[in-house]
């Protein structure tokens, strides 16, 4: 695999993606935040070398390099899941690139259903811990100890400072910012009313099918990441309605605003 990440990176350094140092990967209907930064260079997925390629409609699968609050960042504007058909390795793929090309800080965004009935739509949650219920992990191949240990401690994967920081901002903002555990599941179907009791009773405050993959990439890597849940849903298996995706990206474009002012700020202090 280092073969691979060192060719994406040497490509995307030949078209200017020099010297970032924050990499940012948007969730599901939060693609909105390229448009605060200046872009110096984008590239889609399709064209570089070893990547995975987006296949979600609301996924533009493009990789964006430019200033962002006086720093110099990469945007994934889309990401991948394994219910697309990659593996674990392919989703968190991005993450060893844009550690290669030398970012030192990773901020995560997704869309994600609240099994805490505390959270409202339209609100976040800042990410303190998770439970991976994908079944796998992105470091189980031959040859990850090439790459970082293998056996990658977890005790705090979210790291603490870039917390505290947005907390303030939130605070600063009038913006409602929770804080909890985010579970990650396969999907794509959406849970049934049991499974959504289980995952109150095993301590979820919101539920998706992302970002834990490229968080336990990000700690193999010493990369310290940030996480926020945008609450698109509310999911109470005693009041269960059919889902609607088209309400879910509606849900992600009310709450999108503050998403990008509180990671423009967080950059910003960085």
């Amino acid at each position: 695999m280092k073969r691979f990440i060192e060719e994406s990176a040497h490509f995307l350094k030949e078209r200017g993606f020099e010297a970032p140092e924050i990499g940012i990967i948007l969730g599901t209907g939060l693609g909105q935040f390229v448009d605060k930064v200046e872009i110096i260079s984008s590239v889609s997925y399709n064209h570089i070398p070893n990547f995975p390629t987006a296949t979600v409609e609301f996924h533009t699968g493009k990789l964006i390099y430019g200033n962002l609050g006086g720093k110099k960042v990469i945007v994934m504007q889309g990401r991948f899941h394994i219910y697309e058909g990659y593996t674990l390795q392919d989703v968190s793929y991005p993450v060893r690139v844009m550690r290669e090309l030398g970012i030192s800080k990773l901020l995560i965004s997704n869309a994600a259903g609240a099994i805490n009935l505390n959270f409202k739509k339209g609100e976040i949650m800042l990410i303190d811990d998770h439970i991976n219920l994908q079944g796998g992990s992105p470091l189980a191949f031959k040859g990850v100890g090439l790459l970082g240990t293998r056996f990658t401690d977890m005790s705090a994967p979210y790291d603490a400072e870039m917390g505290e920081i947005l907390k303030e901002i939130a605070a600063e903002n009038n913006i409602t910012l929770h804080e909890g555990v985010y579970t990650s599941v396969v999907g794509p179907q959406l849970e049934t009313r049991a499974e959504y009791r289980y995952l109150k009773i095993i301590g979820t405050d919101t539920v998706g099918m992302s970002t834990v993959p490229e968080v336990i990439v990000a700690n193999h890597l010493d990369l310290p990441v940030a996480a926020v849940s945008v609450i698109t849903d509310e999911c109470d298996p005693e009041n269960l309605a059919p889902v609607d995706i088209q309400d879910i990206m509606d849900a992600a474009a009310k709450a999108e605003p503050n998403m990008v002012l509180l990671f423009t700020k967080l950059i910003e202090k960085l």
